[in-house]
């Protein structure tokens, strides 16, 4: 017989849930969350240039003057790629000499399966009537993230919630389950720029300005370190993704060219000063004539960081004395939906190991998933009945 988190994980992954179709998984939550007593709100959000989001938030009120603990997941998916080249089928939650295989399996399906079953520990426990637990569940971090975490969480700070500690069940253990949770995230922000030049014969260079050399100028200007790194941070690494002229023919000096780069900053920086930083570096390359500019794409995503004391101090406690490991302080990586969380509560990413996330033959072993399922219901006890703050 399948255990409670191996048959919701299951259940899950069979809803082809690929950003950001919902079909059917949130009432797959919230038909298991009921019944422990949650509260269960659909919200649907829309706007901001992006697609619709069907989002849920779950919330159980024991003692209100107790621990408020948010979890945080997504039910998204990456896209499956090419069918044929699966083992077993991206959404057949098929369980083979003890591994459940499928999109989701690991990011991260997983994660809110195991949370919601050790809920289920949890309600028939009575842990749950001393404290206060929630769930922010979204259809859309895999994606553009304009309408899940953070309007959730908007919502939900104008309906008075208020939060104490929040986990996000994202894959964060490194090599083995439990040796590192995410306490962090450097910053994100991409950009483009453009020079202008004029178009010209090749063999008449003098008539023309090649933008050419310029973002070449400009490329290396950008490549040089920003910074050498900070005491929870590795050093921002700006990388040129692109260099492009539109042109197709080899005896024209094109008329313009353009950049695009990406940058991954700690917290030496801020969005705006690191964008500053950015301009001045343009502005002094050798343009040879030509004019740049510079345009932001998409949103900034900030850099955060979590204190290591007080509720992580607890979280450390609590795996340490369930795995036998301390878990290492991580920052690394790309960004998450615990840089939307991180403004209202302390926020880390703890979860299992991602070693197959987003790749084809997505996958992970059943007995990870009940560890996984057994750790955050030791989580929740030293939260609800203990002093987590």
């Amino acid at each position: 017989m399948s255990s409670p988190e191996t048959a919701l994980l299951a259940d899950l992954i069979r809803c082809p849930s690929v950003t950001p179709a919902e079909e059917g998984v949130l009432a797959i939550l919230e038909a298991f969350l009921t019944p422990l007593g949650f509260e269960c709100t659909r919200l649907k959000f829309e706007g901001g240039s992006s697609y619709p989001v069907d989002n849920l938030y779950a919330t159980r009120k024991g003692n209100r003057e107790g621990f408020h603990l948010l979890f945080a997941g997504h039910t998204d998916v990456v896209p499956p790629g090419d069918l044929d080249a699966w083992t077993h089928g991206p959404f057949s939650a098929e369980i083979v000499d003890g591994v459940i295989w499928g999109r989701g399996a690991t990011d991260m399906k997983s994660g809110v399966a195991a949370f919601c079953a050790a809920l289920l520990k949890a309600h028939d426990s009575g842990v749950l009537d001393h404290g206060s637990v929630s769930l922010a569940i979204t259809n859309d971090e895999e994606a553009d993230a304009v309408n899940g975490t953070r309007k959730l969480m908007e919502w939900a700070q104008a309906q008075g919630e208020k939060f104490d500690f929040a986990i996000v069940g994202e894959p964060s253990s490194f090599e083995i389950f439990g040796d590192s949770i995410k306490i962090g995230r450097r910053g994100s922000v991409s950009g483009r720029v453009t020079v202008e030049g004029k178009q010209g014969h090749s063999a008449y260079p003098e008539r023309a300005r090649n933008p050419m050399p310029a973002l070449a100028s400009i490329a290396t200007t950008l490549d040089a370190p920003f910074d050498r790194g900070t005491e929870h941070f590795q050093p921002t690494n700006l990388e040129v993704t692109s260099l492009d002229t539109g042109n197709p023919a080899s005896n024209v000096i094109p008329a313009k060219g353009t950049l695009r780069f990406n940058v991954r900053f700690n917290d030496t920086w801020a969005g705006e000063t690191l964008l500053a930083e950015i301009e001045r570096r343009i502005a002094n390359a050798d343009l040879r004539g030509c004019t740049a500019r510079m345009e932001v794409l998409g949103p900034i995503s900030k850099c955060f960081i979590c204190p290591p004391d007080g509720s992580v101090a607890t979280l450390r406690k609590v795996m340490e004395a369930y795995t036998g490991i301390a878990p290492n302080l991580a920052t690394g990586g790309g960004t998450s939906d615990a840089r939307f969380i991180a403004d209202y509560c302390p926020v880390v990413e703890c979860g299992l190991v991602g070693a197959t996330m987003h790749q084809v033959d997505e996958r992970v072993p059943v007995a990870d998933v009940e560890k996984l399922t057994g750790l955050y219901a030791k989580i929740i006890e030293a939260f609800m009945t203990g002093d987590g703050r």
